[in-house]
């Protein structure tokens, strides 16, 4: 059972993927890390030992704090931040070990770029994003990295960009984080990270549709594409289609999650027959 400063696994895995989730923070021992080296979804690794450096950087943030059983470590850490200025600093009861237990998602971190000395990972693709450009970086910034920077470069200059600035290509062909078959880079991505959970595979048969130019997999697979054209149009910046995107698939995941079996009908109140 929950206790008052703490959060089970089932009611996280529903903050995370939204814009107003927490912040997640690792901190299990090393050798409980070496045992388990995957992640909660958006998680980031912190060292408990030296959290009066770093708790500063959640001031006025939500923030649940994980370690392996939700024990001492969690508590502390927590304890810290809601001392140094957390909006909440919450544990996850049962730790790591209760969330694996539960069949939730956790990523690897082997399958993930070295960090920047901020911490961040780097993701380097094509200038000018349509559909699986802004698709993967949404996906990276809700379910991997939130503070993921994104570089769009000219098209013949991906690889290089990325092997110079420690980041990893994608959405380029002849690189990892790719298409492969008919599956396009954001399929790629759930795969890897072992993110295959109903709304996410259902958002990912949209985006095929709409990618690949297949609108026959899925009803809203023309909505999306025509609503990427439109964002492309509309900003000049890639950046600022960026940030306007990540609305857009905020608003197809919350669909995909909870929505599928709502229908809108029009009229709602239909005026009575006359007596």
């Amino acid at each position: 059972m929950s206790s008052f400063n703490s959060i089970s696994p089932e009611k996280l895995a529903r903050l995370i993927g939204v814009p107003h989730g927490p912040a997640l923070v690792d901190v299990r021992a090393d050798e409980d890390y070496a045992a388990d080296p995957r992640l909660i979804p958006g998680a980031t690794r912190r060292a408990c030992e030296s959290v009066a450096s770093w708790a500063g950087d959640f001031a006025g943030r939500s923030v649940v704090v994980a370690c392996n059983r939700g024990q001492k470590l969690s508590e502390g850490v927590a304890a810290w931040l809601r001392g140094a200025g957390a909006t909440s600093a919450e544990t996850l009861a049962g730790g790591h070990v209760a969330w694996a237990e539960a069949g939730l998602p956790l990523v690897p971190q082997s399958k993930l770029p070295a960090r920047d000395p901020q911490g961040r990972t780097i993701w380097v693709t094509r200038a000018r994003p349509k559909v699986d450009r802004i698709a993967c970086p949404w996906l990276i910034r809700r379910f991997v990295d939130p503070a993921a920077v994104i570089l769009f470069v000219a098209p013949s200059e991906v690889t290089a960009v990325a092997e110079k600035f420690g980041g990893a290509p994608f959405d380029v062909e002849g690189v990892f984080w790719s298409h492969r078959g008919e599956a396009c880079t954001f399929d790629t991505m759930i795969e890897e990270w072992g993110l295959a959970i109903p709304p996410l595979e259902r958002l990912a048969t949209i985006v095929r549709g709409a990618d690949t130019a297949r609108p026959d997999l899925a009803p809203e697979a023309a909505g999306l594409l025509a609503a990427s054209l439109g964002l492309s149009r509309m900003f000049a910046d890639d950046l600022e289609q960026l940030e306007a995107g990540m609305t857009l698939y905020d608003a197809f995941y919350r669909w995909c999650r909870d929505a599928t079996d709502e229908t809108h009908n029009w009229p709602t109140n239909k005026p009575g027959k006359p007596a």
